[in-house]
């Protein structure tokens, strides 16, 4: 099941007795758990019948025993778990101990009064324990994936529609190259841009330049847009930006961007059928465009000689084959040089 299924289910009072939330993407695991906090009993019903705990701080035994409890003037208690994975859960849910039985039974025959959330974090539960299969047979196991980088821009477009607002492509690309894929970040950004603007407006990047504060015209995002057509004077301009102000443009940030930018190019080259370019190099249609114009700038030859010394220059801003004298502006502006010419 999905977050936004298993909220469906909830909103619908369509209950299960345990929910095992895992994944190494923590957003959608706090968004259900909020929903469920907020959500499952009305006001008067918490005080009696809602708690948090938290793994670090208690034990499967205290979990076991809350949730054999039976509801007052409810007809459901929630007990949500919390940072899960702090729990010891090897020695107390594995082997033949007294102590792992009592939990694997309860799992086993959950009470269908008592509603247990147990939101693990930051890692993927172990499907071969008997507990996962308990609770996969007898309640709802969610996993929650990583994005990948190169489907946060969609990722972006299909968050700002949901909220009921547009987004140009370029902006939403311009949001994950700087923002990274932290999903709570990116949509607390987006809760800004929508703040003061109407439904009718589409988001563009002057508003991101206004709200978030990154360069419309001084980013990596026109770095590749000036490369792919060899402007140099263009692409001097914004890597003497990045020199001046290496915070918000770091070295590796950079590197990693124009790494994934002719890794794509090189795949581009590769295309048989450069219909699916969209779909087999991961981005938005509407930059295909671009691939095709970098491809006619950098041959496949060059292209290779590219990202060998975007590789070597990495390499050097680390400090191998390097003094370490010389400042990440000034090795930018000496890789941007070779790769042009």
């Amino acid at each position: 099941m999905s977050a936004a299924e298993i909220i469906k289910d909830i909103k619908a009072r369509k209950f299960k007795p345990v929910y095992l939330l895992h994944g190494e993407e923590p957003y959608y695991i706090d968004q259900i758990i909020h929903y469920m906090e907020d959500n499952v009993l009305n006001d008067m019903e918490k005080g009696f019948n809602q708690t948090v705990l938290y793994g670090k701080d208690t034990d499967m035994a205290t979990i076991m025993n809350a949730s054999k409890r039976y509801p007052m003037m409810s007809d459901y208690q929630l007990i949500i778990v919390k940072e899960a994975q702090d729990l010891k859960w090897a020695k107390e849910t594995e082997g033949s101990s007294k102590e792992a039985g009592f939990v694997l039974s309860y799992f086993e025959n959950p009470l269908p009064s008592t509603i247990l959330v147990l939101g693990y974090k930051y890692a993927n539960f172990d499907k071969r324990k008997k507990i996962y299969k308990a609770i996969d047979k007898n309640g709802v196991v969610f996993q929650s994936e990583l994005v990948r980088d190169y489907k946060l821009a969609g990722w972006i477009d299909d968050l700002v529609r949901e909220k009921g607002y547009k987004i140009a492509p370029q902006a939403s690309a311009l949001m994950a190259e700087y923002l990274g894929t932290d999903l709570s970040k990116i949509e607390n950004e987006v809760d800004k841009l929508i703040l003061n603007i109407t439904k009718e407006t589409t988001i563009d990047t002057d508003l991101i330049q206004k709200n978030i504060g990154i360069s419309k015209e001084y980013n990596v995002f026109e770095l590749q847009k000036a490369l792919a057509v060899k402007n140099v004077l263009k692409c001097n301009q914004i890597i003497n930006y990045f020199a001046d102000n290496p915070k918000a443009n770091p070295m590796v940030m950079v590197m990693a961007n124009l790494n994934s930018y002719f890794s794509k190019i090189l795949k581009y080259h590769y295309l048989k059928n450069k219909g699916d370019a969209a779909k087999e190099l991961g981005v938005n249609p509407y930059f295909v465009k671009d691939f095709e114009t970098a491809s006619r700038s950098y041959s496949l030859g060059k292209t290779f000689d590219i990202i060998s010394l975007l590789r070597e220059y990495d390499l050097k801003s680390k400090g191998v084959d390097s003094t370490g004298n010389v400042a990440d502006g000034e090795l930018l502006k000496e890789l941007l040089f070779k790769m042009i010419h």
